[in-house]
């Protein structure tokens, strides 16, 4: 099977492409599996076995290997080889916070800069979620859900801070998919985000940054609640 063929699904509009175009398809295939715990908390990869299972070089899959490593969803240790990364809820609670920190403290740049393109693209994002939710597909729900708040961020114009909103936003994604109750609602996921554009739309700063860190707190709603801020158990 060609490497071009492991997912139907491209997301090259909102995922920059910093590797071949090979490692990159191979590099989403295996995000989705990690992030839908197809591949397991602490798995063991190899090069061999996944460049035989992909029909590709041991190269390309080193290179897909070390941009996952670099988004922190595998570990790759000297002479230990390479495991998927553990997906604990101390992570995920601190990720949670410091991605609360970063989106909403600086909303008052987004909206200063917001116009009528960031509002397009915005919307265009919430239907591509409206159309995997209603196709039941939940982890092209996650690209796009994570897709959205990225180009929301974009607007503040911190282009350092924004990897560190990335990191969060795929580990936060992952922990609620791996630990959420079957059966959610994937259409009400996506209609969530629609205050969220009202309050942009109105120039809203104090409602944005309200509706935006609910947002964030309650993205666990039908799993564990991360939004407890004490001292972990």
């Amino acid at each position: 099977m060609a490497v071009e063929s492991f997912t139907s699904m491209t997301v090259s509009d909102v995922t920059p492409r910093r590797t071949s175009k090979r490692s990159h398809a191979l590099f989403e295939a295996l995000e989705k599996e990690i992030v839908l715990g197809t591949l397991k908390p602490e798995q063991a990869l190899t090069e061999m076995d996944l460049a035989q299972r992909f029909g590709c070089s041991q190269g390309t899959v080193r290179e897909a290997l070390m941009r996952l490593n670099e988004e922190g969803l595998v570990n790759r240790l000297p002479n230990r080889g390479t495991t998927v990364a553990p997906c604990h809820a101390d992570d995920a609670r601190a990720l949670l916070h410091v991605r609360r920190e970063v989106e909403c403290t600086y909303l008052d740049r987004v909206v200063a800069r917001a116009d009528s393109v960031l509002e397009q693209e915005l919307h265009d994002l919430l239907n591509t979620m409206r159309n995997a939710a209603r196709d039941g597909d939940e982890y092209r729900l996650s690209v796009f859900d994570r897709a959205f708040h990225r180009r929301l961020f974009e607007a503040a114009e911190l282009p350092l801070v924004a990897p560190i909103l990335t990191r969060c936003l795929i580990h936060n994604h992952r922990f609620k998919i791996l630990n959420a109750q079957p059966n959610r609602e994937l259409e009400a996921t996506a209609e969530r985000h629609v205050p969220i554009l009202d309050a942009l739309a109105a120039r809203d700063v104090a409602a944005l940054r309200e509706l935006l860190s609910h947002h964030i707190s309650t993205i666990v709603d039908f799993g564990p609640d991360l939004s407890d801020t004490g001292a972990p158990e």
